[in-house]
């Protein structure tokens, strides 16, 4: 599982990065327009990739097995709700995103198989209690981005910006036998 993650936390990094570059050049009122997604706009669906990622690495924080990384996501504040606006400006949202983003990376790095193996015991936003394997509550956050991400491309080609290449397949290094 590990060096699945360390892809993951790549590609996440990869295409956040080409995702914020795509829509840099959106103004404040296209960024922030109702268009029908879960999360209303495009800043409202960026914006809550950021929340749940806080959300689930504060959850992950609380594993028997401590992961450095998360350290700095451990002083965080929870967010009270998946919709909740982190930030109204897309330069902070940007910056706090590539932040986030290396946690990200820094964690697949540092996390070890015995942790994903082991079960991790959290609460969800509901104060309901469940008990999970790690290494599966890790593949629903890079899952979860994916999925978002996917309804912001479309967004996005829908006002005429075109991702190119978004395939996991572009970062899968090639073997050579």
């Amino acid at each position: 599982m590990k060096a699945n993650f360390e892809l993951m936390a790549d590609y996440n990094r990869w295409m956040n990065e080409r995702l914020y570059e795509a829509v840099s050049g959106l103004s404040a009122t296209e960024l922030h327009q109702d268009r029908g997604a879960f999360f209303g706009s495009i800043m409202g669906s960026l914006n809550h990739i950021l929340v749940a990622d806080i959300i689930w690495l504060k959850r992950y924080t609380e594993h028997s097995y401590h992961v450095e990384a998360l350290n700095v996501v451990a002083t965080m504040p929870l967010p009270t709700k998946l919709d909740a606006k982190l930030y109204e400006d897309f330069a902070a949202l940007r910056q706090a995103r590539a932040e986030m983003d290396k946690v990200i990376v820094e964690f697949a790095n540092e996390v070890t198989e015995e942790a994903l193996a082991a079960d991790l015991h959290y609460k969800n936003t509901q104060g309901k209690t469940f008990s999970r394997q790690f290494g599966f509550l890790v593949h629903h956050l890079f899952n979860h981005q994916t999925h978002h991400r996917g309804q912001i491309t479309t967004l996005l080609s829908q006002i005429g910006i075109d991702m190119g290449e978004t395939d996991l397949l572009a970062r899968i290094p090639t073997s050579f036998g």
